[in-house]
């Protein structure tokens, strides 16, 4: 015993000295913020001081030096962020994360990401490239010379920055990133297959009203889809018994799920959007214009954004005169750019405007031309590349990508045609705009930062390509205005199927025609906002009636746009603390919309008299407190899975269900009492059933007393890690949660993944920022996201935005000088 004793006193003593040795280590690795630091490459010392809002301010004598500067605060602050994301660009992430990545990584191979970044580099104006290339050596000098120490997820999984490679970043992953920012926002081809799957269930009336058009417009085309692909023998048919019972496989990780949810879901357009609004300042009660800007992303931690003032005088480079830069606002990291923000001058703000800028070809094939494919002319052959996995804890996975004369087959790296596609006959292929070596988008995103009116901004924005933005722009000259900047195609008029499902790749009259000119993209200028008293886009059809181009047709429904609407007219003036209220507004239409009908449920359930009693008092507000939010929601789930479930099928709902919500076509087979959705007896019987359930489900949770649920409780938002947000043992560490309100319809908006096995309805997209820019001369301007500027897991400063951000308060963006927080001097 007294050996034992012994044994345990030094056992305990180990687990300490571990804990201790681990502890020192985390905090060793947290970046210096203070002090002095060589970083190489700069022609004059740079000062970075972070305020007490926490944002960082780089002060340089050239542009070179900031952006270079830029490029260290990111390594420093964001560097596991960095190595993920580029990762994730490269098709490397099963390299460190083993094989359960690997779908993610062949469909990046594909998609051709890196090789195409090559490309457009190339293209960029000198400059450009300069400003890349000085920032990524800021980052690689920040890990040379030891100012970036690894943070737990390199020691965890056992790599480092830009893996034996030793690159942690280059200037082509920086046109890299920006190419899969067009990628998550651009995306519709998930749209098309929806179309394409469906349409092997349903005939033409039916799928439209699956996926119905824009409220009081048309279906985009007149074609009978479904009759089309059984005509062309496009859908497999299930001949041989040996394919049609699969062996059963063990359940995914979740690791493994999350690639796999990422490979089927990445062309979905549902919930990518976002608010912005201007209001001149005719209408405001400074008299000088408001801008606000709230993008809505997927909840990360860290955030996407990082907040940052980058300052330096007028310089010259290679003969060329650069203006005084003077710019704040949202950066990205992996670019040198504020993205969303301000100069001195002007400010703007994104929403995704949500064109047809992906079209999916089916391309025909013929079992005697074995590595051939049909077009207009001729037979042609694929080109093919090869390309090598590496994956961790196995051999190297070979991988052979097929293209096109439209772009990359992708039928070829996403399950979801297993089954599907007669691939005897077919494969798919995709046509993105953003994939042309003519994206000057980095060249815009540059020259912005140098912008002081509206003019210089629009012009600036001219060279943007790619994914197309609805801008809001405001300067303190009082100037005011709205473009949609990007290029979309040209489809010619006898192009009938006009992207939206996929289109016979060996007829030329589905080709693009070119690009819609940037002078005829949808704009108004000041006298026309000022006539209106604002302008807001919500991803809503934003064309005037008249305007001649086909852009697309699967725009977000119009519920956030339409109370923006009636909170904009609810006021004369407005001020800066208003346009903050309207950004937490979370008053839901499209909840309002489905009330009616959910108060038409007689349930059997004991408690139905009770929930049926908070429904009838509930007025639309999403409160994080509300019982009636939480009934509504749930109950709209079990009504979706159940009028469509057994028409599409288990498998096809369960691949469609979750990112894309289907409540325009619940409402429609609602309002219209479906026979064909709800059954002969129509939709009473199974509205009163999924009551029923969702009663029950909630009380399972939540206990019997339904004045004691709590919407909040299940919809807490997330900011997920990458890749530690998916795996049980780390994601309580790793990742950010903090209470939310709103749900898929408010301006405050929180949608949830309602196919997410563990928490279906948690907030998992939503406002990745709030900013209300103030251009008045005392530029009394504001911002907040959702987690905080460090990206390193033991920092205090990694999550301490997260509670303002959920109870809508926000930080100062200071011009004027303020004492920093902390300092650090970088020299040459």
């Amino acid at each position: 015993m007294r050996w034992f004793g012994r044994w345990s006193v030094l056992a305990v003593l180990a687990v300490l000295f571990a804990g201790g040795v681990l502890a020192v280590q985390m905090l060793r690795s947290l970046p210096q913020l203070d002090g002095q630091w060589q970083l190489p490459g700069l022609a004059e010392p740079v000062s970075i001081g972070r305020d007490a809002a926490d944002v960082t301010h780089i002060q340089a004598a050239c542009a070179l030096d900031a952006w270079r500067a830029m490029g260290f605060v990111h390594a420093q602050e964001r560097g596991w962020q960095l190595e993920f994301n580029r990762r994730v660009m490269r098709g490397e992430l099963s390299e460190v994360l083993g094989p359960a990545t690997l779908g993610t990584d062949k469909l990046m191979r594909t998609l051709g990401i890196i090789p195409m970044a090559r490309k457009q580099l190339s293209k960029l104006s000198p400059l450009a490239q300069a400003a890349l290339q000085a920032y990524s050596e800021g980052i690689q000098a920040a890990w040379q010379t030891g100012a970036v120490r690894a943070s737990p997820e390199f020691l965890i999984l056992g790599t480092r920055a830009g893996g034996d490679a030793q690159l942690p970043w280059s200037a082509e992953d920086s046109v890299g990133w920006a190419l899969m920012m067009a990628l998550d926002l651009g995306g519709n081809w998930g749209q098309e297959f929806a179309r394409l799957s469906a349409s092997k269930v349903l005939n033409k009336a039916q799928l439209w009203q699956l996926l119905p058009p824009y409220p009081g417009e048309k279906p985009a085309t007149d074609l009978d889809l479904p009759a089309l692909y059984a005509q062309w023998e496009v859908f497999a048919t299930a001949t041989k018994p040996a394919q049609a019972a699969p062996k059963p496989q063990a359940p995914l990780s979740a690791l493994a799920q999350w690639s796999q949810d990422h490979v089927r879901d990445i062309g979905v357009v549902d919930g990518k959007g976002s608010n912005n609004w201007v209001v001149p300042g005719s209408h405001t009660e400074s008299g000088h214009p408001l801008l606000a800007n709230d993008p809505h992303l997927a909840l990360s931690a860290p955030a996407i954004w990082y907040f940052a003032r980058l300052q330096a005088p007028a310089s010259v480079w290679q003969g060329q005169s650069l203006p005084a830069l003077d710019v704040m606002g949202a950066t990205l990291p992996g670019l040198p750019f504020v993205v969303l923000g301000r100069t001195r001058g002007v400010a703007w703000g994104f929403t995704n405007t949500g064109p047809d800028v992906q079209d999916l070809y089916l391309e025909q094939l013929d079992a005697s031309r074995p590595g051939q494919y049909r077009t207009p002319q001729a037979w042609a052959d694929f080109e093919t590349r090869k390309e090598t996995i590496r994956v961790k804890g196995q051999g190297d996975e070979a991988l052979t990508v097929r293209s096109t004369r439209h772009g990359p087959v992708i039928s070829d790296v996403q399950p979801q045609y297993t089954g599907l596609l007669n691939t005897a006959a077919y494969a798919v292929s995709l046509r993105w705009s953003a994939l042309t070596p003519d994206n000057l988008t980095i060249d815009a995103g540059m020259q912005a930062n140098w912008a002081q009116n509206v003019a210089q901004l629009a012009q600036a924005f001219a060279l943007h390509h790619s994914p197309m933005q609805s801008v809001v722009m405001a300067d303190t000259q009082g100037e005011v205005a709205f473009r949609a900047i990007g290029h979309v195609p040209l489809r010619g008029p006898d192009n009938d199927i006009r992207g939206v499902a996929p289109a016979p790749g060996w007829l030329s009259q589905y080709d693009w025609q070119g690009w819609i000119p940037y002078a005829e993209t949808p704009a108004l200028n000041t006298a026309q906002i000022k006539a209106k008293g604002w302008h807001a886009t919500a991803n809503q059809n934003i064309l005037p009636s008249d305007y001649p181009h086909f852009l697309g047709a699967d725009w977000t429904t119009p519920e956030r746009h339409e109370r923006i609407s009636q909170l904009m007219a609810a006021s004369p003036r407005h001020s800066m603390m208003g346009m903050q209220a309207m950004q937490n507004d979370v008053l839901s239409l499209g909840a309002k919309a489905l009330l009616p009908h959910v108060l038409k449920a007689q349930p059997d359930h004991p408690l139905g008299a009770q929930a049926m009693k908070l429904l009838a008092q509930f007025e639309g507000q999403m409160h994080a407190n509300s019982a009636a939010a939480l009934i509504l929601n749930v109950w709209a789930d079990e009504m979706t899975r159940a009028v469509l479930q057994t028409r599409l099928g288990a498998e096809r709902f369960n691949a469609l269900y979750g990112k894309r919500h289907f409540r325009p076509a619940l409402e429609g087979i609602l309002d219209r009492n479906d026979t064909f959705w709800c059954g002969a007896s129509a939709c009473a019987p199974v509205r009163n059933a999924a009551m029923d359930r969702t009663l029950e489900r909630i009380s399972a949770q939540l206990g019997p007393d339904p004045q004691q649920w709590r919407w909040g409780a299940w919809h807490m938002a997330i900011s997920s890690h990458k890749p530690f947000g998916k795996m049980p043992g780390l994601r309580a560490l790793f990742d950010v949660r903090a209470p939310s309100a709103g749900d898929l319809f408010t301006v405050n908006v929180g949608q949830y993944w309602a196919n997410d096995p563990s928490e279906p309805f948690a907030n998992r997209h939503a406002a990745s920022m709030r900013a209300v820019y103030d251009l008045s001369p005392a530029g009394d301007s504001r911002f907040i996201y959702q987690t905080g500027q460090s990206g390193h897991v033991f920092s205090p400063r990694s999550r301490d935005m997260a509670q303002a951000w959920s109870s809508g308060q926000y930080r100062p963006l200071h011009w004027g000088p303020s004492p920093y927080q902390h300092q650090l001097q970088l020299r040459p």
